[in-house]
């Protein structure tokens, strides 16, 4: 009988081993041979610039790549001055430290770019999660790059628990009250807070305790109460009535 126990356990154990050996084959495959052609065309939400030529300010999240998609969204800035002929893009890409180019800050994860305001983010359609245009826009258009490139984490990142692209939109958002910026709790990072343990919330409508991004609570008028536990965010937003929640997001009540 001891003998059978051995056996069950040796071939458990080496299912599982085989098993991890192909979840991470598959997942490295996967990064490997699709990131390069994973489409990053516009997904005909955003205004056309040559059409509008109001200032416009939009911020925009999509599932981020691969099977960090079960979990998060990769968010950013999209702005356009008045009478401008494209868009700027604001966000923070990991692997930017290591790799530049030109419209990149040098030795940064900043990426400061033309790209398409609404561009797929590795094949996953954007979602707009904020959208100010007309006067005074302009002046809001500086102040959000004033902040990027004052951004106290541009030479660092990591995915879990930040600082990562949320972490930078939050910073910026924080920067930028106007915007009533209310990120989903599927961006894992917003609550990581520069410097310190408490701030404003990134809408600037209320405030928040975080611990390193780790464990926090939040509470204010555009996002309602939310409790951070290691990265992942449960709350109830009272203004458009929902219930968030990890991995599924916003779960909206009926009629809402």
């Amino acid at each position: 009988m001891k003998r059978r126990g051995r056996k069950i356990r040796w071939a458990a154990g080496l299912t599982l081993v085989i098993l991890a050996v192909l979840v991470t084959t598959g997942v490295a495959r996967h990064s490997m041979a699709d990131w390069r052609t994973a489409s990053r065309a516009s997904a005909g939400i955003a205004p056309d610039p040559a059409v509008v030529q109001e200032a416009i300010v939009q911020v925009y999240t999509a599932r981020a790549y691969s099977w960090r998609g079960m979990f998060g969204v990769h968010s950013w800035f999209a702005v356009k001055p008045t009478g401008a002929s494209k868009f700027t893009v604001y966000e923070i890409i990991g692997w930017r430290l290591y790799h530049t180019h030109d419209d990149t800050v040098p030795g940064t994860a900043l990426t400061i770019s033309h790209r398409p305001a609404d561009g797929r983010w590795f094949g996953n359609i954007p979602t707009i999660i904020a959208d100010i245009r007309g006067d005074g826009v302009d002046d809001i258009i500086r102040r959000i790059d004033i902040a990027a490139r004052n951004y106290p984490y541009n030479g660092e990142y990591k995915v879990w628990p930040g600082p990562n692209s949320n972490t930078f939109t939050a910073h910026v958002a924080r920067a930028v009250p106007e915007l009533k910026l209310d990120l989903p709790p599927t961006a894992i990072g917003k609550d990581y807070i520069p410097d310190g343990v408490f701030a404003s919330t990134p809408s600037g409508t209320g405030y928040q305790f975080s611990l390193f991004g780790l464990f926090g609570v939040l509470a204010g008028k555009e996002e309602g109460v939310e409790v951070n536990l290691l990265g992942l965010t449960f709350g109830l937003d009272f203004a458009e009535p929902a219930v968030k929640l990890p991995l599924a997001g916003r779960v909206g009540f009926q009629g809402s």
